[in-house]
């Protein structure tokens, strides 16, 4: 079982690009500095934490300093692609240095669950969340919301027109007009709640209604938001917060959100998990507890646009509620059968 999710869990990396760009860039896709066994074993509070990383340097880089130097725990960071970090954390076993896991999806963090790699977590930390954002095991709790939403052009297609249900995407009035990024992790992870919410076949039978209507692909998430700012596109299937950095820079780009009446407005997180190996319990529940902060939550609402879980902090005025928006309430540890999307996506022809 544990050998089938590492090499589920290497097959969406290698999918989404991150290791064949990390060897073109003349780089690894860890991190910044690479711990060593000794971290392990420090002292639980002021010694070494050991984090893996699967947000970007550049997201969380500030806010990890922030609490370095507020609590004294020396940190040590290894940054890469969520899903090639979860597999490392099963291939290393009880030897991996890490104690704490920080990822971009639940989906990696419920591979982890399932392959009894992580810790129970306090209630006091699990209460600060809304359950249907934390593992109803415990294990792992979400430290922000990230929507998936079907972007549109306000010049070419009006409110009225926009579909209420991601299924309507299959009617033929749409060829040409979708963008869509199949490599990419969200969306692949928007597959995998589409395989739980509709089935099989089902999802089988609306990958390929969009493939008939001959979507445009693009690798990422924010080159399918500039398509639509250029009028390439019509609507696009993206996470919300990509549009919101944009309108930062230029508030006219003319592109909306639009939230799906189903699993097409699927609410997933980014989140933590500690490791059970971890002799750092101390110092990883201070981790976890100030990512969960006021002044950390307010640091992703207004840096990162995305939603703060925790009460007390309010999302981004340019957001939509989340409690406006309706979506497939599913057990987001379940999004980590990859394997099963990746066959899917290459059953199709999709990648």
């Amino acid at each position: 079982m544990k050998r089938r999710k590492i090499l589920s869990l290497l097959g969406l990396a290698l999918a989404s690009g991150s290791l064949a760009v990390a060897c073109a860039n003349g780089t690894t896709p860890t991190a910044t500095t690479q711990p060593d066994q000794a971290a392990t074993t420090a002292n639980p509070v002021t010694g070494q934490l050991v984090v893996y990383s699967g947000r970007n340097e550049n997201l969380v880089g500030s806010l990890i300093e922030q609490f370095k130097t507020e609590t004294g725990i020396d940190i040590q960071v290894r940054y890469g692609e969520t899903a090639e970090l979860a597999a490392a954390i099963l291939e290393e076993g009880q030897n991996t240095p890490a104690d704490v896991f920080f990822a971009q999806d639940a989906g990696a963090l419920g591979a982890l669950q399932k392959a009894d790699r992580t810790a129970k977590l306090p209630e006091d930390i699990l209460n600060q969340v809304e359950s249907r954002y934390r593992s109803p095991e415990g294990e792992w709790v979400g430290i922000t919301g990230r929507v998936r939403t079907l972007d549109y052009n306000t010049s070419l297609v009006s409110p009225e027109e926009v579909p209420q249900s991601i299924t309507e995407l299959t009617d033929p009035k749409w060829e040409g007009r979708i963008g869509w990024a199949p490599t990419n992790g969200s969306f692949q992870s928007f597959v995998t709640a589409l395989r739980l919410s509709l089935g099989e076949e089902q999802t089988k039978e609306w990958l390929q209604g969009i493939q008939a209507n001959n979507p445009k692909v693009y690798s990422k998430n924010t080159a399918i938001v500039e398509a639509l700012s250029r009028g390439e596109i019509a609507v696009g299937l993206v996470n919300h917060y990509y549009l919101e950095r944009i309108k930062a820079e230029n508030p006219d780009v003319p592109v909306a959100h639009s939230f799906p009446n189903d699993v097409g407005s699927l609410v997933n997180v980014a989140g933590v998990s500690i490791l059970e190996n971890t002799d750092n319990l101390a110092a990883s529940e201070q981790f976890v507890n100030f990512m969960l902060s006021p002044q950390a939550q307010e640091y992703f609402t207004q840096e990162t646009y995305e939603y703060p879980l925790t009460t007390g902090v309010v999302a981004n005025k340019t957001l939509k509620p989340l409690s406006d928006i309706k979506y497939s309430d599913i057990d987001l540890s379940n999004l980590d059968d990859l394997e099963g999307t990746l066959k899917l996506l290459q059953e199709t022809g999709i990648l």
